[in-house]
């Protein structure tokens, strides 16, 4: 494969699939800035490898497996630095993210290997076997992940849609991820 022919193919798949991993590895990790700076790495290596990413069955998937790796390695080097207080908090959702902050704190509280779990079966529609093989687990372990995170989500928003005012609990938004964790069960 030619330089510029990788270049390009490499440069269509960054623009087409950069938003959803930066949005998925967000979820996972409720900062911004960190996010964006697991996302990049996961690109570069990525590039780097790029005869064996393009050939992989779900290369996105392998950019957001890359990214969360990188973050567990970056913990691992900083667990002893970084104070506790806090660091559980939502960050406020990026505007241009397709769910509301609500839907996004019930993500966060869900514990990590269900966050991960409803990241790559729900916002990378993989299927069950290939979310085990990305998390190192049986089908069956992410299957029980998944019915405990929809069970633990649908509680969470509607008790806020039940706070909420009728007009937000009825948003486009609200009512898509609703329907779409529904759907999931």
């Amino acid at each position: 494969m030619g330089v510029e022919r990788k270049q390009a193919e490499f440069t269509e798949f960054y623009r087409g699939t950069r938003d959803d991993c930066l949005r998925i590895v967000l979820l996972a990790v409720s900062d911004q800035a960190l996010a964006e700076e697991l996302v990049a790495e996961a690109f570069a290596r990525a590039w780097t490898a790029w005869r064996t990413v393009r050939r992989h069955p779900a290369p996105r998937a392998w950019v957001v497996r890359t990214a969360l790796n990188a973050h567990a390695s970056w913990w691992r080097r900083r667990r002893r630095e970084m104070p506790l207080e806090g660091h559980d908090l939502p960050v406020p959702a990026d505007p241009s993210s397709a769910l509301d902050t609500a839907v996004l704190a019930a993500l966060w509280r869900l514990p990590i290997r269900q966050r991960q779990v409803v990241a790559l079966r729900v916002l990378l529609d993989l299927d069950t076997e290939t979310t085990a093989q990305m998390l190192g687990i049986s089908p069956g372990t992410v299957g029980v992940h998944l019915h405990r995170a929809i069970a633990t989500l649908r509680a969470d928003i509607a008790l806020a849609d039940s706070r909420a005012s009728p007009h937000v609990a009825g948003t486009p938004q609200r009512r898509g991820v609703t329907r779409h964790v529904e759907a999931q069960a």
